[in-house]
């Protein structure tokens, strides 16, 4: 946090006479003042007018760690982002929201937030956190938790004992090959999980018990196949750049909830699908480029073909497949006639 900066047309004689009262005060000696960085002095001006209460408008609870800031007309937010950090400096009970990202921090211990129990949003993305750094109970004591993210870091395995109050968790671009059972348990508030860019072949059962979970990104991984056991509020799904072979005929019909999947639209683009999923009539926008498909059912996008009977498909893209114009069937523009742009 700046606290104070020479306007850019001060003259060098100015910041001279600056620096004089500075001396003169006693807040920096010579050797202080001459450094290269001018504004060194800054973290020497907080040391000793923070004794005094000057800076901060709430300083219970803890003083705001000299690497971060903590502006005053906002006491319970820290901001520690992108300063090179290899640990977590200590965090004043007062905070609410602390921003960790973009950093070298590599270890967690257990109390590394003990003081900070009231935490409800923390951001750790973007660091080198390994899972057996991470310390077993970390984030138990967070029972105020809503945003936890950790993405793009170094995770092989989802942390242990996360808070049940926790909403919106990202844990994509890590290095997660399995889910476990118990990963995600008790966490019945989870709305948003974000999955993808990991080495997941897998999910189990892992997901059944998040009855509030309405957003799943999975995208990215090594699945085989359609998760079976999926939440049945769930109503994004991204499963885009897998290795699925296959849809199951009745997977929408299992998820009666489903509305979009990316904004109303399939993605299930970049796997090894060998024929066209069953998909339902309110679909507007699949994405199938790059897979495998050999044949073009109009039975996966219209059970009944009249003038009644017809797929809200606005967007179909089968490019990159085993298929040409000459294999769509006769019914197809009946079917498909509200659709608007068609690559094969």
């Amino acid at each position: 946090m700046i606290l104070f900066q020479y306007p850019p047309d001060y003259s060098h004689a100015v910041k001279m006479r600056l620096v004089a009262l500075l001396l003169v005060a006693g807040l920096c000696d010579l050797g202080l003042c001459r450094t290269q960085d001018p504004f060194i002095w800054l973290s020497y001006l907080r040391s000793r007018y923070r004794t005094h209460g000057a800076l901060y408008a709430d300083i219970t609870g803890g003083d705001c760690p000299l690497e971060c800031e903590c502006p005053p007309s906002y006491p319970i937010a820290m901001y520690c982002n992108g300063r090179g950090l290899r640990q977590v400096p200590t965090v004043p009970s007062r905070m609410r929201y602390v921003y960790l990202q973009n950093n070298e921090i590599s270890r967690i211990q257990d109390n590394a937030f003990e003081n900070a129990t009231g935490l409800v949003w923390l951001m750790l993305h973007d660091n080198q956190l390994t899972s057996d750094q991470v310390g077993p109970r970390v984030f138990s004591k967070l029972t105020n938790l809503k945003r936890l993210y950790l993405d793009n870091n170094l995770l092989n395995h989802v942390p242990s004992n996360l808070p049940p109050s926790i909403r919106y968790l990202r844990l994509g671009g890590n290095n997660i090959t399995t889910l476990e059972e118990d990963d995600f348990k008790g966490m019945d508030d989870l709305t948003i999980l974000q999955l993808q860019d990991n080495n997941i072949e897998d999910v189990g059962g892992a997901l059944k018990s998040l009855p509030s979970l309405t957003l799943l990104d999975i995208s990215g991984n090594n699945l085989q196949k359609v998760p079976d056991l999926l939440p049945e509020r769930l109503h994004q799904l991204y499963l885009q750049s897998n290795s699925i072979e296959t849809v199951p005929a009745d997977f929408l019909r299992k998820l009666s909830q489903l509305q979009f999947f990316r904004l109303i639209e399939l993605d299930l683009s970049y796997n090894k699908l060998e024929r066209i999923p069953p998909v339902s009539t309110n679909l507007q926008h699949l994405y199938l480029q790059a897979n495998q498909i050999k044949e073009f059912s109009v039975g996966s996008f219209c059970t009944v073909v009249d003038n009644r009977h017809y797929s809200n498909l606005r967007v179909l893209r089968l490019d990159g497949n085993e298929i040409n114009t000459d294999d769509f069937p006769a019914e197809a523009p009946l079917c498909l006639r509200l659709a608007r742009s068609i690559d094969i």
